[in-house]
């Protein structure tokens, strides 16, 4: 039986090349080359690697290349911006992907509370016409998911 991490990680040092938005609590950096080491050394196998939108925000280029450097290790999680009147057309490339998993949505102060916000929903629709699963980081909005659900009960859940 695999052993697989629901959520893991990964960022560079702070460089121009790839600047960090704000800062996360942690250490400096946890590259690709370190999770690897990490995961071996306990007994996991893969994880899903989930771009960290505090630092990186909508950009997921490093998550797909540590991804693309470990192939079979990870399958990547990229957050979208249902604000983005695009965003449909983000997750359709999204799609293609290979090592694509899911996308996620995080749900603060900038994403509306309303469940039937057709931001939101764009990117529910979106998803499932690509088959990709939705994740949540929604702390304080679990009401608001459970509405969303009823919503989209062939979509989300």
């Amino acid at each position: 039986m695999s052993t697989i991490d629901a959520q893991v990680h990964c960022y560079e040092r702070n460089h121009p090349g790839r600047p960090w938005a704000a800062v996360l609590a942690g250490p400096p950096e946890v590259t690709g080359e370190d999770m690897v080491k990490a995961m071996d050394a306990v007994g996991v196998d893969g994880a899903l690697l989930v771009s960290v939108w505090t630092m990186y925000r909508w950009d997921a280029s490093y998550a797909v290349a540590v991804q693309r450097a470990h192939p079979g290790r990870f399958g990547v999680i990229k957050p979208v911006d249902p604000n983005d009147p695009k965003v449909a057309e983000t997750i359709a490339e999204w799609a293609k992907m290979d090592g694509t998993v899911a996308i996620r949505i995080m749900m603060g102060p900038d994403v509306s509370t309303d469940a039937a916000n057709p931001g939101i929903n764009r990117v529910l629709a979106a998803a499932a016409r690509h088959d990709l699963p939705v994740n949540l980081m929604a702390r304080g909005r679990l009401e608001q998911v459970g509405l969303m659900a009823k919503r989209n009960p062939t979509r989300l859940w």
